[in-house]
Formats: C-alpha cells, structure tokens, sequence
C-alpha cells in the first residue's frame, strides 16, 4: 500500500514539475478561445474590423483601407496585395486556414487600390512612398515586434522586401510569397525560361501585338490566357478561377499596374524595370519565408536561394503552385505559412518546412 502510494505520489509530483516547466513559446501553441479570437475590441460603433488609416504623403493626406479579422496579441498578419493594383480580395482563401490556427488577418488595400483612395496620379506610384505608407499603416494598426507579420505576394513581395530593408526593428516576421529579389533577374527568366515553353508561332504573334503596342487587341489575352496564365499564373480554367481572385484581378488599377509593371504580365519594363537587391537583403536578420512554385512566373530557385541569403531564412517550396501557389497548391502553401509564423511565435528563427 505504501509502494502504492509512493508512485502516485511521484507521478502527480512528475506531472506538477512538467506543467510548471512548460515554456511560455510552448503555450504560445496552444489555440486561443473562440469567443477570446473573435472578440471584438474596438470602442464605439462596432464595423467588423474595418478601420480607415490616414496617410500622409507628399501630395497630401489621403485614406487607406484595412479590415482585421480575429486577435492574437502575438500573431497579427499584414497582407500585401500583388498586381500591382489588384486588391486584398484574392487573399479571402486565408479566412479557410489561419483564424482557425489563431492567426490575426488584417487586410489591407494600398494606396489607389480597392477600397482605398485613388489620387490618379501616377507620380504617387512610387516604391519608397509606398513603404512608408505601409510604415503609416503599420504605426497606425499598433503593430511592432513582438506581434507583426508581414506578407507580400508578387509585386507585394518587392515592397515587404523594400519595407523590411528599412524597417525590420518593426517585425516579427516576413513572407516574401511568388517574388523574386531582382526584376532583371525576373525577366531574363520570363525570356530564357518561359518563353521556350510558348509555341513559337504563338509567341512570335503575342511579340508583334506588343511590339505594336496593342494590348487592348482581343487577341492579345485570347492567346496569353490559355499559353501563359492557366499555365503560371493560376493552373486551373481561367473559367474555373476562384471567385476572389476574378473579384480582385477585375478591380486592377491600369495606371497603377502600367505605370510600375509595364503593360504586360510576360515580363517587365515599368518603373520596377531595374530593381534588384540581391546584395542587400544578407542584411535581413529578421526570420524570413521565401515562398516559390515550380510553375510560377518567378524563378523557384531563385526564391529558394533567397532563404540562403538572408541571416535566418526559411524556404516553402510548392511543387503543384505556380504564380497563385495559395490557390493551385492550396494545402501545401497553408500548411507550410502555419507553420512558419507558428514557429517563429515559438521561438525559431529558421524552420524546416
């Protein structure tokens, strides 16, 4: 009875000394309560998270639109929309995976973009303005190291990827999603790369269109559509896009688009024509998730030498993704972003996705 005794006695005393050592990263894993996650703290009329953020710029102030959805106090995930000039829309296949795991949403429409101000000025569209609205935004949503993530995808990548270069004592975390570091890099990879996939005669006439300067010729997208969009951009029937995504894409401010991206998707001559910082991103100390698709319009290997190059870099390769990797190699890409912001919540600073 005593021996008895004696054991219960230490297998209670085990289990007190387990529980008391747990680590505080550790019970940062553990899920909050639905009614904890979906509190609504905000004063007065209540909106569903919507909050209009003013933005001082050089032509003066303007407003910007951002929506969260959920709280973390250690978790909180600034979108960063691509296009340029698309909309935070196609980013809504999240609200699928991330609140579940009690990861904060907070959406965000830039400058001349969806729900925000359109000044219709293309002098406004113009990278370092642009980080240090996303700066205004940041201060604005009270968001700083201990608790904000930042995720750009596409031309969103380039401007984390600017942002976190100026501002990294700001995050917690950064996701460079579909991006390459260097736009000359980006397009020698749409010529060397892509173009030999096209069937020679359907590349020599979408290279006459834009010689010509003709996009707004229905030709033009009939034949990029089924030789390069379904194909890199979003692998599924263009009649079978995600309803977000259609949303946002249809909502495309040209100015913005043409103005930093050139007239096409099939490679770049904009304003972005010559950004490159391959050299500058090995000061990034920050933990980092490079995120590439076997099929994407950006080079994966180039992504995956990114989490090379930066001090703490991690890398998601999705091996059915291309451009819309969140779309057509959807559990892949979730699964490995949960995991990545998680970690690093607990503590990590590299991960092994």
């Amino acid at each position: 009875m005593k021996l008895k005794t004696f054991i219960l006695s230490a297998v209670i005393a085990a289990a007190a000394c387990v529980s008391a050592c747990v680590s505080p990263a550790a019970k940062q894993y553990e899920e909050p309560a639905l009614a904890d996650y979906f509190k609504d703290t905000t004063s007065g009329v209540k909106n569903g998270g919507v909050q209009m953020v003013t933005i001082n710029t050089p032509k003066g102030k303007f407003k910007v639109w951002t929506k969260k959805l959920g709280n973390s106090p250690t978790m909180k995930l600034l979108l960063l929309n691509g296009g340029p000039g698309a909309t935070h829309e196609y980013f809504e296949c999240m609200e699928s995976f991330l609140p579940g795991k009690g990861i904060e949403l907070i959406y965000y429409d830039q400058l001349g973009c969806g729900n925000s101000d359109n000044p219709k000025d293309t002098s406004m569209w113009d990278l370092p303005r642009y980080v240090e609205e996303v700066e205004q935004v940041r201060q604005a949503l009270h968001l700083d190291k201990d608790n904000f993530y930042l995720l750009g995808h596409s031309w969103g990548g380039i401007l984390a990827t600017e942002y976190a270069l100026k501002y990294q004592q700001h995050l917690k975390g950064l996701i460079i999603s579909n991006m390459m570091v260097s736009c000359p890099d980006y397009g020698k990879y749409a010529n060397e790369v892509l173009a030999k996939q096209f069937d020679p005669k359907v590349l020599a006439r979408i290279r006459e269109i834009e010689a010509k300067g003709d996009f707004a010729n229905p030709e033009y997208m009939g034949l990029l559509i089924p030789n390069f969009y379904e194909k890199h951009i979003l692998r599924m029937p263009a009649a079978e896009w995600p309803e977000p995504v259609n949303r946002a894409m249809g909502k495309i401010n040209q100015s913005l688009y043409v103005t930093m991206q050139g007239p096409s998707e099939f490679g770049i001559s904009g304003k972005l024509l010559t950004w490159d910082r391959k050299k500058e991103i090995k000061g990034l100390s920050v933990p980092t998730l490079s995120i590439g698709g076997e099929y994407d319009t950006m080079d994966p290997k180039h992504m995956e030498w990114i989490a090379t190059q930066v001090q703490n870099g991690s890398y998601l390769y999705c091996k059915n993704g291309s451009h819309m990797s969140m779309y057509d190699d959807q559990h892949t890409y979730m699964r490995g972003l949960t995991r990545f912001i998680k970690a690093v919540d607990a503590g990590e600073k590299k991960v092994e996705l």
